[in-house]
C-alpha cells in the first residue's frame, strides 16, 4: 500500500551521476529524495510511497521516460511531473505526448530553476490532479516489425479492457498523438509510437555556466 510523502520527491535517471548530483541539490533544498535507474525500478517504488513530485529523464533504456511518464499520468494521476533531458533545449522543442507538468533541460537551465518548479508543483498539485484525470494519457508503443507484406505494425494494449491487438503504422510522426477504437470493446486508445531510443541527446556547448553548483555540473550529461 502506497503511502504520501508531502516532501519526498523521485528522481529517474539511468545515469548514476545525474541521479545522484540532482539527488543532492534536492536534498540541499531540504526534501525526501527516492533514486530509481530506469522506469520499471521507479513503478517498484511507487507500489510502495507516493512522492510530491516525479523527476525523470526522457531517454532510458528498457522504458523510455516517454513511457515511464504516460504509465504515471494513467496509474498516478494525482502525481505532478517533471520531464529533463538534455536532447532538447527548450520545452516548446521535446516531441509531442511528453506527459509532464514542467520540462527541465539538463545542462541547460539552472538548478534554481529545477527548485523553483517542484516548489510550485507541491503548491498545485490537488488543481492539476484534478485537470490530469480530465484527459488519458497516450499509450507510448514500440513499433513491433514488419507483417508478411511488409508493412510495419504495432501491437496496442486497449486500457480499458486491456486486450491487445495489431495495427497498421500509417505515419511516424513523434508530434501526434494518435486515435484508434479497440476491436474488442470499441474505447478509444490513445498512443503514440516510441522513436525515442534513436534519439541521441547532444552534448551542451561551451562550458556549463558558472551558475550552476559543483553537483550539478553531471548533470550535463545525458
Amino acid at each position: 500500500m502506497t503511502t504520501h510523502a508531502r516532501r519526498e520527491i523521485l528522481v529517474v535517471d539511468d545515469d548514476t551521476a545525474v541521479r545522484d548530483s540532482i539527488g543532492l541539490v534536492l536534498k540541499m533544498a531540504g526534501y525526501e529524495v527516492s533514486l530509481a535507474e530506469n522506469g520499471f525500478d521507479a513503478l517498484l517504488q511507487l507500489r510502495r510511497t507516493f512522492p510530491a513530485v516525479i523527476i525523470s529523464d526522457l531517454n532510458m533504456p528498457q522504458m523510455s521516460g516517454f513511457e515511464f511518464l504516460s504509465v504515471v499520468r494513467r496509474r498516478f494521476p494525482g502525481i505532478p511531473v517533471i520531464a529533463m533531458s538534455g536532447a532538447y533545449h527548450y520545452g516548446d522543442a521535446v516531441p509531442g505526448g511528453v506527459i509532464a507538468d514542467v520540462f527541465y533541460a539538463k545542462g541547460r537551465s539552472n538548478p534554481d530553476e529545477l527548485l523553483k518548479a517542484v516548489a510550485d508543483l507541491i503548491q498545485t498539485s490537488a488543481a492539476r490532479a484534478v485537470a490530469h484525470q480530465k484527459e488519458s494519457a497516450p499509450v507510448w508503443i514500440p513499433r513491433n516489425g514488419k507483417d508478411s507484406h511488409g508493412i510495419p505494425y504495432v501491437v496496442l494494449t486497449c486500457t480499458e479492457c486491456l486486450r491487445s491487438f495489431p495495427l497498421s503504422v500509417v505515419t511516424e510522426d513523434l508530434q501526434k498523438i494518435q486515435e484508434t477504437p479497440c476491436l474488442f470493446c470499441t474505447s478509444t486508445v490513445r498512443y503514440i509510437i516510441d522513436f525515442s531510443l534513436s534519439i541521441i541527446s547532444p552534448r551542451p556547448e561551451g562550458k556549463i555556466p558558472a551558475t550552476v553548483p559543483g553537483p550539478m555540473r553531471a548533470a550535463a550529461k545525458v
